[in-house]
Formats: structure tokens, C-alpha cells, sequence
């Protein structure tokens, strides 16, 4: 199983249905959200909407309830009853719950407690679980803090760490990371620097919460023109050495050559 969704992944509370179609035209793939987005009198009704959705199923994350819940196991049935087969796991923290769920499902294990970051290695091993992603607000509070980000809006180092250690632990098995949400809409430059960022360091996607934010999160994640020339270039180069080479002025061995890689990768994208 893999995760082969492009950057931008926008999320839209479950119990909105007439936002479900709008949404999945803006992105690159819709979350619907059957936690934090619905509330728990709404759900019912959320999970009745789903079943009577058509959206292509490819494109189609639902964020579910955590897996010590009953509204987990309703979410689950509900799914049942559609074409819907991957699923965001709320507060995923325990490897031997995650493994239980029916294997019909692929499970994108969102790690956004203390508990959860700690066993995100464990998490990733998982067969059934084909991402990573993190949440710094869920986090924090699990911490007992009060805010993720520092006044000037920086991430605070525990959040740093969260976010590099669940990137690890989805890389070194071969699964993809999925970036945090940005909460302040109106502040397009530290989406693009954080998205940005997130390409280069190897995330496979950024999820976001409003439309607005699709497109600065596919700019971002959009090799330029010249990294595109850069990349290309010295594959070709490459095809006629062995071992270490110097291409404009530059020394190039085998990591040199998979970040190139990566950048034709993320193009095709």
C-alpha cells in the first residue's frame, strides 16, 4: 500500500455535505472529518452523510474518531457501508489497536499526543499504515501547555520535535509524513515558508483547513523552473560516470543524485 496523493490535502467537517464535492475539486484530496470538525450530536448525521455520498472513493480521506471510543466503532461501520477505504486515525497511539483494525481500511496514523508521537516508530511499522501525520495544538494540550507557537509564531521546539520525529519515524519505513495544518488562514507567508519547508525535507503532503491554502501549499511543494533544469541536467551528467563526479562546480555522489530525484518526482506530482 502506498500514499500517492498530491500536497495539498484540505480538511471539511463531515456534517457539512454540501461543502463534500467543492472541496474535493479545490484539492488534491478532501478530509472528511468525523472528530473535532462535528459535533457529538452532529455525528449521527455526519456519519448518514457519508453514506449517502459519491465522491470518488481514490481521493477520500475520513478522519475518524480515536480507537478507544464508540464512535470509532460507529465510524467504522459506517464506512462499511461505503466505498471509502482510507481513514485518518485520530489520537493514534496504541500499535496494537492500530493493527487490529480491519484490514479493509488504510490507515493514516495522525500522532498528535504525547503517547502517539513516542510510538510513532511502532506506528509506522504497522502493514495497515500507509502515513504518519502530526498535530502540534492536540499535542501540546496533552502536554498540558497552552499554545504550540511562540508569540512571533514560530513553532515551539517541542512541536519542532514532534514534527521531525514522526517525519523519521514515516521515512525509515518507507511510508509517507504528512505536514500539520496552518490555523491562521490570513497568513499565506508562513504557510509558504512551513510548506516549503516541509517539500524539502520530505513530506509527502501538507493538510490545511481552508481552500485558500490549496494553492500556496502546491506552489510550495512545485519545483521552480531552474531546480527543475538543475535536476535533469545532472541525471544526464551522471549517466556517463562512476562513482563521484564534479558538475558545475558542485561535487555530486549518490545523495546529490536522489535529491534530483526527488525534485522530478515532486514535478510529475
Amino acid at each position: 500500500m502506498t500514499f500517492d496523493l498530491g500536497p495539498a490535502l484540505l480538511f471539511c467537517p463531515a456534517d457539512r455535505p454540501e461543502r463534500y464535492a467543492k472541496a474535493l475539486e479545490r484539492a488534491d484530496a478532501v478530509i472528511l472529518d468525523l472528530e473535532d470538525a462535528v459535533a457529538a450530536d452532529a455525528k449521527t448525521a455526519a456519519r448518514g452523510h457519508l453514506i449517502e455520498s459519491e465522491l470518488d472513493p481514490a481521493r477520500v480521506i475520513v478522519r475518524v474518531n480515536p480507537p478507544e471510543t464508540d464512535a470509532f466503532i460507529a465510524d467504522l461501520a459506517t464506512l462499511s457501508q461505503t466505498d471509502y477505504r482510507r481513514i485518518m486515525l485520530a489520537k493514534a497511539e496504541s500499535p496494537k489497536r492500530v493493527g487490529k483494525i480491519d484490514a479493509r481500511f488504510e490507515v493514516i496514523a495522525l500522532c498528535e499526543t504525547a503517547k502517539g508521537v513516542a510510538q510513532a516508530d511502532r506506528l509506522a511499522a504497522l502493514d495497515n499504515v500507509v502515513a504518519l501525520m502530526w498535530g502540534a495544538e492536540d499535542l501540546v494540550a496533552s502536554l498540558g501547555g497552552t499554545s504550540s507557537r511562540k508569540p512571533n509564531g514560530r513553532y515551539r521546539d517541542v512541536a519542532r520535535y514532534a514534527r521531525s520525529r514522526v517525519l523519521l519515524a514515516a521515512g525509515a519505513r518507507g511510508k509517507a509524513a504528512i505536514d500539520a495544518v496552518h490555523l491562521d488562514i490570513a497568513d499565506t507567508k508562513r504557510l509558504t515558508d512551513e510548506a516549503t519547508d516541509a517539500a524539502a525535507s520530505g513530506f509527502a503532503a501538507t493538510a490545511c483547513i481552508h481552500p485558500s491554502q490549496v494553492e500556496v501549499i502546491r506552489a510550495a511543494y512545485r519545483p521552480d523552473p531552474r531546480t527543475v533544469s538543475w535536476a535533469r541536467s545532472v541525471l544526464e551528467a551522471a549517466e556517463g560516470e562512476r562513482g563521484v563526479f564534479s558538475y558545475d562546480g558542485r561535487m555530486v555522489d549518490e545523495p546529490v543524485l536522489r535529491h534530483a530525484r526527488a525534485v522530478l518526482a515532486r514535478e510529475r506530482r
